[in-house]
């Protein structure tokens, strides 16, 4: 691999998987100069050719994982491609896959993305408790249920979703479990991965990190939220016809908002940083490199609660692409948006004959 990176003659391109936030990367790859790749898949194109001046090479292929044939990696190496992880990269390549099978340089930390997992040996309960970061309390089992609960499960029919449900107690948990399973929402499958969850009552916001090994520093980049279907619509609805309504509400990401913090829970949020990328150094060398996420609650006695990670490039970032984020304002003299940050990197790297720290 480091042959490969090595190689400074030629200028890299950045490359990633056409899903999720590829479109701010893409943006800021070609705001610093940078030749882009986007690997899509059939059925899911338009968007990347729709939008040509961001994307200059478009490798379209039946299904994401293709992007593992010899001659898709090949074609990649060729062009000196630093490929960028998105949520869509590991979900529909694989772990296993990627830090086993993809022979093409990863900006970042291949072997960190699986920590986003909740089960199994690697997982971000083990990384936020490393950390000493506050996150809610995880009941083994549903005869543990002792207050109200969010349970987190794969949906039945798309995996990749999560069928998220919330209860108010052992009881409850079962009944819900039995709507849901009759609605065809979830399964017995999925329920042997749910985690159960204590809910934690508060303001949701996704803090957005990028921490610079070149620099050897980390950033505080944005701050965004969540628009869920259709519970978003469930919210907009007043009391008595949420409670006349039948069925569940749904927790599904379609999209985001930007949002700040109050400047007295900047020290806090700066602290929960430096602590994520040191525990992340320590479990899994060599750590953090680029950006990641914190979700987080945010309680009455301003206490921060982290219920969820991701280990890469956030899904809310495009809320920033082409403005730039208020954060980024405050480091750089200019707003830049996530894509630009990680483009930076690279074009740093690049100069100073420095990508193999970038880069696993």
């Amino acid at each position: 691999m480091k042959e490969i990176v090595n190689n400074y003659d030629k200028k890299p391109a950045i490359a990633a998987v056409a899903s999720h936030s590829a479109l701010d990367l893409f943006d800021g790859a070609k705001d610093e100069g940078f030749r882009t790749i986007a690997v899509c898949q059939k059925g899911r194109e338009k968007p990347y050719i729709k939008f040509s001046r961001v994307v200059d090479e478009c490798i379209l292929l039946e299904r994401y994982k293709d992007v593992l044939r010899e001659d898709v990696q090949r074609r990649l190496r060729e062009e000196a491609a630093i490929f960028v992880p998105n949520r869509s990269f590991a979900v529909y390549v694989g772990y296993d896959a990627i830090e086993q099978e993809f022979e093409v340089p990863v900006f970042g930390n291949r072997y960190l993305l699986r920590w986003e997992e909740r089960v199994g040996e690697k997982n971000y309960y083990k990384l936020l408790d490393e950390a000493g970061i506050k996150r809610p309390k995880l009941f083994n089992s549903p005869e543990e249920i002792d207050r109200p609960v969010i349970v987190k499960v794969p949906e039945a029919k798309r995996r990749v979703e999560r069928g998220f449900f919330v209860a108010m107690d052992k009881e409850d948990y079962w009944k819900r479990v039995k709507e849901l399973k009759e609605a065809g929402v979830i399964d017995d499958e999925g329920l042997k991965n749910a985690s159960i969850e204590e809910l934690v009552l508060g303001a949701h916001f996704n803090i957005n990190y990028f921490y610079s090994p070149l620099l050897e520093d980390l950033e505080l980049h944005s701050v965004d939220r969540r628009i869920q279907s259709d519970l978003d619509g469930w919210l907009r609805l007043p009391a008595r016809e949420q409670l006349r309504l039948a069925g569940n509400p749904r927790m599904i990401e379609v999209g985001h908002l930007p949002a700040t913090l109050r400047e007295s829970l900047l020290e806090k949020v700066f602290d929960m940083g430096e602590k994520f990328v040191e525990a992340a150094r320590k479990l899994e060398p060599p750590g953090v490199v680029g950006p990641f996420t914190l979700q987080a609650v945010v309680t009455p006695e301003l206490e921060f609660v982290v219920f969820d990670v991701a280990p890469r490039i956030g899904g809310g970032n495009n809320i920033y692409m082409g403005l730039g984020s208020q954060y980024s304002k405050l480091q750089f003299g200019r707003p830049i948006s996530l894509g630009r940050r990680v483009a930076m990197e690279i074009r740093l790297a690049w100069e100073t004959k420095r990508l193999a720290e970038l880069v696993t």
